[in-house]
């Protein structure tokens, strides 16, 4: 069973790599088994379709930030939740292809628009968002609360290019996401 898990593994990381290099519609399922080095019918036990493989990227995401969220929202809420939540999520963010996942988002957004997990994962976020802001808080709050998330992300695309290890550039986005969080409640 651990093989298949793996093999699954390689095949979404391939996927995923593809996707974004040429993006998800140029992608034929032919060229990822290619990369892979196998058949097509190899790749045909473990995924049908492109969007067998999306959806497994994107369910992969949505049950570790459905973790997150679980967690979060049985902790009394405060400022030690929040700073939590953030190292949580920036943790969360730095494991499993996440960042490339988010980047696959990112330069697929038409192609995924109407994808059916796309909404389920969108909940996700907004829960996440709420818990570190409430509805009622000032929107100054909430828009502190929104952009430390999206701080962690930028980092992959903000600071691409600037020669810095992916360390240096994890740990300035979540100073600065503790720094919003801090400032906001």
């Amino acid at each position: 069973m651990r093989e298949q898990s793996d093999t699954r593994t390689r095949i979404q990381a391939v996927a995923l790599e593809l996707f974004i290099e040429q993006g998800y519609e140029a992608t034929s399922l032919r060229e990822i088994a290619e990369r892979l080095g196998v058949t097509k019918a190899a790749l045909y036990y473990h995924f049908k379709t492109k969007e067998d493989i999306v959806a497994s990227l994107v369910q992969d995401r949505i049950e570790a930030l459905e973790a997150l969220l679980e967690w979060a929202q049985a902790q009394p809420p405060g400022p030690e939740l929040r700073r939590d939540l953030i190292r949580r999520y920036a943790e969360e963010l730095h494991t499993a292809h996440h960042h490339d996942t988010m980047r696959f988002f990112e330069r697929n957004q038409t192609s995924l628009r109407d994808h059916p997990k796309s909404e389920r994962f969108r909940e996700v976020m907004l829960g996440i968002v709420n818990v570190l802001s409430d509805p009622a808080d000032p929107l100054t709050v909430q828009l502190k609360s929104s952009m430390a998330i999206l701080a962690l992300h930028a980092t992959w695309f903000v600071l691409r290019d600037r020669d810095v290890t992916d360390e240096q550039r994890q740990a300035a986005a979540l100073a600065v996401a503790l720094e919003l969080v801090d400032s906001s409640g």
